[in-house]
Order: C-alpha cells, then structure tokens, then sequence
C-alpha cells in the first residue's frame, strides 16, 4: 500500500512490484519518469487497484488554468514546430482529458452544457490534429524522440477514435460534420486504432478498449448485429495472460462469450468479474445487465428478473429501462412464480413514465419506446403486452446473438407460435390486436431468417408490410421490418433487392419510435453492401 507525504508517493510495502516510486529527493517529474509512473498506475488499474493507481498518480495531476492563462493561450498559441516534448505530452494529455470532461458535462440536462460538450469535443479533436502534424515532424526527424512511441500511440487513439466513432453517423450528419473540420473514415479509424493497439506503449490499452467496445457493442447495437469477434479475441489475449484477474478484462473476455452464444461460460466470467473487486461498482451493473439478457437469451427467465432487479436497486443509468425490462420478464413467468417474487406488474409497468430521464431537453429513445408500450397499463382496464421481454431482445438486437445457438432460436420461435396462437384465438380483441399480431410476425420471421428458413421468414415480414394500414401504435414494426427483409434479400445474395429494400425503410418512413437506431442499423447494413453477404445459415425451403 502507499500514501501521500508532502507531495510524494511514500513506498510502504517493499514486495510490491507495482509501487516504484519517482525519487524523493526530485522537486520535479521528469517526462520519461512520468510516463514509466503512468504505466505503473495503469498496471494497478487493470489489477483492480484503483485506490493505489489514483495515489501514485494525484501528486501530479494537471493545475486549473485560469482565464486569463486561457485566453492568453487562446491568442499567442506557441507554434507546434516550437514546443518541446514535455509541451508535446502534455497537449497530448489535455486533448485526452477535454475529450473526457465534455462527456461528463453531456449528463447535464441544460442546452448550454450541450454547447459547452460540443466545443470541447470540436477542441479536443484540433489538438489532436496538431499532435499528429507534431508527431509526423518527429518521425521525419534524424534524432527521435525517446518517447515518441508512446506520444505517436496517443494520437493513434485520439485521431483513430474519432474516425471510426463519426462514420458510423449518417452522411447527411457526417458530410455537415466534416464541413466543421471533424473526419469520419472507418478504415482509417480502424487503421490507427489497429496501429496504436499494437505499439506495444502506455496508451495501447485505450487503444484495445476503443476497438473492443467498437466490435463488441457499437457494431452490435447500433450496426447489423455481426461483431468482429475473431479479432477481439486476439487483441484481447495478451491482456488475458497478464492480467487474468483484471475486472476490465474478465468483463470483456465474458461479453465474447456471449457474442459467440456460449451463454454459460460467459455468465461464470461475469460472476468472477463481480468477485475480483468492490470499488468499483459500476462494472458490477454492467455484469448485471449482462447477466440478464444472458439468461433472457436461454429464457431462464427467473434467472433474467433477479439481474433486474439488482439493477433497479442499485444502478441510477437508466431507471426507466430497469424497471420496464424488469417487469416485462416478470410477463414472462408463470403466474405462480410471479407471486413468489412479491412483484405487481402492472405497477412495475406504471411507474416506467415518471422514472424517464431528459439529456438536454431530449428523451433516451429506449427509454421513449419502453414508456409508450407501458402506457397500455395505464389506461382504466389495462391491455397486457404480448412477450414483451422478446420484443426487447430485438430492440437491443440479440437475435443475431440468439441466432449462433439454432436450438435456442428454436425455443424462442415456440414461445413466439404460441403467442401468436393465443392472438388468433383471442375472443375479445383490443385496439393493439393487429399490432400485436404484426410485432409476433417480425419476431417470428427473425427466428426463421436466422434457422435458414428464408421462404417462411419472407412471408412474415411481408405480412407485416402490408399491414401498414392498419398498425395504430407500433408504427416502428413496418421500417423496421422492411430492413430485417432487405437483410433477408442479402443473405440470398441478391445485393440490389437488398439495397433497394433497406433504403426504402430510411426514405418513405419517419416519426416512429427508434427512428434514429434502426438509422444506424441501415447505415451499417449499406456500407456492408458491396464487401460480403452475411454469414448466416444456409437456405432451406422447409421446417
């Protein structure tokens, strides 16, 4: 362990390989110092000790600057040809760090703190374009700097975040970003990411972190469901080897996992990711909502609620979502097993409206759609959901997941005839009936897409389509289902019907509920259009 003494780091544990501190009797910190400390602390870190990451580092954090030391900056900026390296880092750092700070101040629910977000981002990103002109001068340069892999990594990351990050935008957004002075290019995104990974410095970590959470969650969210896991695995091995125990790195090794199908080991690493630290226990929720879907997947659904439930008790993120996601599992069991719990659903689903939260004036679109479907129970006689817990799985795109597992697939697809066998027969329909029916449809024709059984999946999406006129609420399901037959076409290989399909669903439809994800999801469909055909099973014409 260690303490702060007079503005050192006092080493108190002389068996400790990750303590080495900087020389007491140096009044100040030498950049190769610095930069070997910083390891140190990150090594601390991805060992769940962040209290002793954060001592070793405090002594030296940034100043404040002041206003008028900004403003003077702002006029008699130093030429980049001109500054030394120490100067180099630390625009490097501060570039980091406003990019940081302006996602904090997104959680604010004011338009100026927009703004403010906004400024230091489009600063953030000019900096970095100044460290990547420093570093290609540096590289020109006869004598290099010593610690030129480890500036050059740091550009790598910044530059290579941005790009991969702003092309998963749509054009229209992206052409007015670009006009702004921001780049957006995927493969050059992926390209100084790749570069900054492997350079074996200080920053490749965040570099790996970038690429993972881009293969492992922003292509699966927001993309076609298909996540890069062949190279998430390799970027992720060596810190597997290093840092077995890493809550970071069990977290990430568990979500392969699950991207892969093998449901049960990636609940045991999650498990083993809680067990491996206290302190932080943000990952802690992660792991929970994890757990959950990994369970709604297998729909062990009682399983699935108690990850729920930890989630409403103990995470502030999204208390909406929570408490909806939580209550349309609780639909899903048997009616003596919800007694157990002591849970009334039709409350659960009330309360989901007054817990919405507003960023900037604007609803969380999830949040958004979760508050419209609970509305039903709202209402003097309440219209109960139909497999809303299913409905969900899609919203966050887990069929694709469902879909490496045929024999879950196939337990889904039962839970979803019987449902639709229940409508059919259904002696007092509402006012939802017909979109009831359609949202069993799509769900249904998912399953059959993803067993092979193309024909039939076909079927259940054109019936959807076509009921477009009589759909009064979930309007979302024609768009949405118009793209998931686009995506039907490509897996037959017919890229021009595909194309034709999925830009129909972004043209002649707006206004409906997740307008803007199913907008990603085409945009990644698009650029997919022209370099493979998804890997999906193969055609069969019959069950």
């Amino acid at each position: 362990m260690a303490h702060v003494k007079n503005g050192n780091i006092q080493k108190m544990d002389p068996e400790d390989p990750f303590l080495l501190v900087p020389d007491k009797m140096k009044s100040q910190m030498d950049l190769e110092t610095a930069l070997q400390d910083s390891a140190k602390a990150l090594d601390l870190f991805l060992n769940n000790r962040f209290s002793d990451a954060l001592d070793l580092l405090r002594p030296w954090f940034r100043k404040k600057t002041t206003m008028v030391e900004a403003i003077t900056e702002m006029f008699y900026k130093q030429p980049a040809d001109d500054l030394t390296e120490e100067e180099m880092h630390a625009e490097l750092c501060y570039a980091e760090a406003l990019l940081q700070k302006a996602a904090l101040t997104f959680l604010d629910e004011s338009m100026i703190s927009f703004i403010k977000g906004g400024m230091k981002i489009r600063n953030s990103f000019l900096i970095y374009k100044e460290c990547d002109v420093m570093s290609t001068m540096a590289k020109n340069q006869s004598d290099q700097m010593s610690t030129q892999t480890h500036f050059r990594s740091g550009v790598n990351m910044g530059i290579g975040s941005f790009n991969l990050y702003l092309s998963l935008l749509p054009s229209k957004v992206l052409r007015l970003l670009e006009w702004m002075g921001f780049s957006g290019d995927r493969e050059v995104g992926l390209s100084q990411l790749r570069e900054g990974a492997a350079s074996n410095s200080l920053r490749s970590i965040l570099s790996t972190l970038c690429l993972l959470m881009y293969h492992l969650y922003i292509s699966v969210i927001l993309g076609t469901g298909e996540a890069n896991l062949e190279e998430s695995d390799v970027l992720l091995d060596p810190y597997i080897e290093k840092f077995p125990n890493g809550a970071l790195i069990l977290f990430y090794q568990a979500r392969i996992a699950v991207l892969k199908g093998n449901f049960e080991f990636a609940q045991k690493k999650f498990l083993e990711c809680i067990a491996a630290q206290q302190e932080w226990r943000q990952i802690h929720h992660l792991c929970y909502w994890e757990l959950m879907w990994s369970y709604s997947f297998q729909q062990d659904w009682l399983e699935a609620y108690q990850y729920a439930d930890l989630l409403c008790k103990e995470s502030k993120w999204s208390q909406a979502v929570y408490v909806f996601q939580k209550a349309s599992i609780l639909s899903m069991m048997p009616e003596e097993e919800v007694k157990k719990t002591g849970e009334n659903v039709e409350q659960l689903f009330r309360q989901v409206e007054s817990l919405r939260l507003r960023i900037a004036g604007k609803s969380i679109p999830t949040e958004k759609f979760a508050a419209k479907k609970a509305q039903r129970y709202s209402a003097a006689t309440p219209v109960t959901l139909v497999i809303p817990a299913v409905e969900m799985i899609y919203v966050w795109n887990g069929f694709t997941i469902i879909g490496k597992r045929p024999e879950l697939t196939e337990s889904i697809l039962v839970t979803i005839e019987k449902a639709e066998e229940q409508l059919k027969n259904d002696p007092n329909p509402s006012e939802y009936h017909v979109d009831n029916q359609c949202m069993v449809q799509m769900l249904k024709g998912l399953c059959l897409r993803h067993l092979g059984l193309l024909d039939q999946a076909q079927l259940c999406f054109t019936h959807v389509i076509s009921s477009e006129n009589r759909i009064k609420h979930d309007c979302y399901l024609v768009p949405y289902s118009m793209y998931e037959l686009g995506l039907l076409y490509k897996q037959q290989g017919d890229l021009g019907k595909a194309t034709t399909t999925i830009e129909n669903a972004k043209l002649n439809y707006k206004g409906y509920s997740m307008e803007s994800r199913l907008h990603f999801r085409i945009h990644a469909a698009l650029n997919t259009m022209g370099t493979s055909v998804a890997k999906l099973p193969p055609h069969r014409t019959s069950a």
